[in-house]
């Protein structure tokens, strides 16, 4: 009998997930052509680097339902790579970056994605939505003698209707049935339409021709010495950052997506052995691509099932289909994509922006413009920077003590707070030993130690006191605070 877990995973409504990955395998094509333009690749290297990044993840990943492909975030990160060195050493950067993304899932790094604040999930997501959008623009230029132009007249007429229909399908269509994906129906449907009208528009054959054969199993020719690894490892390290980070938070949003959890460690190990493999068959680095995903849940995709077959039939299009995929219009991409970027913002963010504290509104912001600005490492890393700034300046203020002079010649601080690095400073104003008594007691039962900062405060102030010729006592001090005193050689006179 079929267990449970496999049937959820494979089987689950057959027709919506086999639909589903349909749908997505057309909207991975432009992306993954357009991203191997922008790292001056053939585009065969980005189908081929979606078709195994994408079926591999489908079946071993942690999550059910996301998608990853040739990702536009690491194209980015070796455009100098190639134009330095060229595509053989950008082969062995793929797979050493899978490698070390492999490694981050062994070692079980995966839950480090927990850290992330919500404020940085949604500047995440507002800006890839951002960065979605403003890439479709660049179909609405064409090149002409004098460079790249925007599309004018009767072309431009032309792509801005079908850019609107398909639209109009995607948000209209669910209103009268759900059998079908809308996305798959406008793709089809606009692209009959425009062959059968002869519409003057821009294809997918406009952006690169994806006719070719299949994957061969290929060596990186480099020398494979220090010389090799000193080029070869900032950029693999970098791609694996880039990678790792979109995938984790799209992975995060998948989850809260699908009401349903996934194992983001077996994700990390899946997607580095995916990447090795693409390296070695030479195919592009990947990663999770969010608008692929949310193309892919919001057609019903949820199981294994949908990202195989978004990965199989872009390797049917390259193989038998080119001709006919080669036909579809530019613009019911556009459109769909455009859907996406507006499905994937979170448009909730702007109305909580006065009530949440300030500055969560800000690493929101901050988050945002980053991302579309620069890139998702740099967001997300300034974005968490900010929040554990604000969460050590919060913490830090609320580091208070009170005072008991009941007992005669004794004085009793109760501190109450966590001492850390940015409390320390404000837990030596709380003393005064000019002016205490000769025996100073601290009650240590509602403090907190955190870090080598807070074992160099307590020696201050037993050094403040020692040098005002006075004697401090600890009490209640807990278990794990006296071990991290002892550990550190501190001598704590403990009642």
């Amino acid at each position: 009998m079929i267990n449970t877990a496999f049937r959820d995973e494979w089987l689950s409504n057959l027709q919506k997930n086999f639909l589903a990955g349909l749908t997505t395998s057309f909207a991975l094509v432009p992306e993954c052509i357009a991203f191997a333009l922008v790292a001056q690749l053939n585009p065969l290297m980005g189908l081929y680097g979606a078709v195994i990044i994408c079926a591999l993840t489908a079946i071993f990943g942690g999550r059910p339902g996301m998608i990853s492909g040739a990702a536009g975030s690491m194209a980015v990160v070796i455009v100098a790579l190639v134009a330095q060195h060229g595509v053989q050493y950008l082969l062995a950067t793929v797979v050493l970056s899978g490698i070390l993304m492999a490694l981050f899932g062994i070692l079980r790094l995966g839950k480090l994605i927990r850290m992330v604040p919500h404020p940085v999930m949604l500047g995440f997501v507002n800006g890839l939505a951002i960065i979605i959008a403003m890439a479709q623009l660049e179909h609405f230029r064409q090149a002409t003698p004098q460079g790249e132009q925007w599309l004018q007249g009767t072309p431009l007429l032309v792509m801005s209707a079908l850019v609107a229909l398909t639209m109009a399908i995607v948000y209209l269509l669910p209103r009268i049935t759900r059998a079908v994906p809308p996305a798959l129906v406008a793709i089809l449907g606009v692209g009959v339409l425009s062959y059968a009208l002869h519409l003057p528009t821009r294809t997918l054959g406009d952006l690169a021709h994806i006719a070719g054969g299949l994957p061969a199993l290929h060596f990186p020719t480099v020398p494979l010495d220090m010389a090799t690894l000193h080029v070869i490892f900032p950029y693999a390290a970098l791609m694996a950052m880039v990678g790792l980070l979109e995938t984790l938070l799209t992975f995060n949003l998948t989850d809260d997506i699908t009401q349903t959890r996934g194992q983001p460690n077996r994700e990390c190990i899946a997607l580095g052995a995916s990447n090795v493999v693409s390296g070695l068959f030479g195919g592009m680095g990947g990663c999770a691509m969010i608008g692929q995903t949310m193309i892919n849940l919001s057609s019903g995709g949820r199981s294994r099932l949908s990202g195989v077959v978004a990965g199989v039939m872009i390797l049917l299009f390259i193989l038998f289909l080119s001709p006919l995929i080669e036909r579809i219009p530019l613009a019911a991409l556009v459109g769909v994509m455009f859907v996406v970027a507006q499905q994937t913002f979170a448009w909730g963010s702007l109305r909580v922006l006065g009530k949440v504290p300030r500055q969560d509104a800000l690493v929101i912001v901050a988050v945002t413009v980053i991302t579309v600005f620069t890139d998702l490492a740099t967001a997300v890393l300034c974005g968490i920077v900010i929040a554990a700034l604000n969460f050590a300046w919060q913490h830090a203020r609320e580091m208070r003590a009170d005072i008991d002079d009941s007992t005669q010649g004794v004085r009793v601080y109760v501190p109450h707070g966590t001492l850390f690095f940015a409390s320390a400073a404000h837990f030596q104003e709380l003393f005064q030993p000019a002016f205490d008594p000769a025996r100073v007691i601290l009650d240590c039962r509602h403090l907190h130690m955190a870090d080598h900062s807070a074992i160099a405060a307590i020696e201050a102030l037993y050094e403040r006191y020692e040098k005002a010729g006075k004697h401090v006592q600890v009490t209640h001090l807990s278990g794990r605070n006296q071990a991290l005193l002892q550990r550190a050689g501190v001598d704590v006179s403990v009642a």
